[in-house]
């Protein structure tokens, strides 16, 4: 009967540390948005209008999504009253819109190579095997953009099953969320697989 106690304390503990933790690591993430919206400042600048306008959006929307996350941070440690399930939808919202502007900025990364390297949809349609080599020579000239295009193919999955566009189970969202946190752990560990800008 003791052991119990023992082990129901423990659990506490353990959840109280985690809870500790976790909100630890929101506090250090208030920034974040008012970082992630300057550096939006910076990426009207770049000289191609097609990055420009996407990293630029998706880079706002991302704050937006950062400062709907804090309010329902804030909302759930009880410093004041806050619709969650409201403020849930938009922060999903914000999010869905960086990740679809980070999509479309591969879609045309991925043209413009295919542009260069003038490999056609016809090309790929008559020429198989040719153009299948062709194709996997410029996946591994260009990793950076095929990390980048599965990362925020799996991460768009979140959002839009939350929203109700998608219908999957939560096994299903979980196995995207690994393959794009794979993903972004390559990033860490080869800097070089990184989408600059980004």
């Amino acid at each position: 009967m003791q052991q119990k106690k023992l082990n129901h304390q423990t659990i506490e503990k353990l959840r109280a540390l985690e809870y500790t933790f976790s909100s630890f690591r929101k506090l250090l993430r208030l920034g974040k948005c008012v970082d992630v919206m300057y550096t939006a400042l910076s990426s009207i600048h770049y000289p191609n209008i097609t990055v420009r306008v996407t990293t630029t959006l998706s880079r706002i929307s991302m704050s937006l999504y950062l400062l709907a996350d804090h309010i329902l941070w804030i909302g759930r440690t009880g410093l004041c009253s806050v619709n969650g399930d409201r403020w849930g939808k938009v922060a999903n919202k914000y999010w869905m819109y960086a990740l679809f502007m980070n999509l479309l900025r591969d879609a045309y990364e991925i043209y413009r190579i295919l542009k260069i390297r003038q490999i056609g949809l016809s090309d790929i349609i008559s020429d198989g095997c040719d153009a299948r080599k062709k194709l996997a020579s410029c996946a591994r000239d260009h990793k950076d953009i095929i990390v980048d295009t599965v990362k925020n193919a799996c991460d768009v999955v979140i959002p839009m099953t939350a929203l109700g566009f998608l219908n999957l189970s939560p096994g299903s969202v979980g196995v995207f969320g690994v393959i794009s946190s794979a993903a972004a752990l390559l990033t860490l560990v080869d800097p070089l697989l990184k989408l600059t800008p980004s």
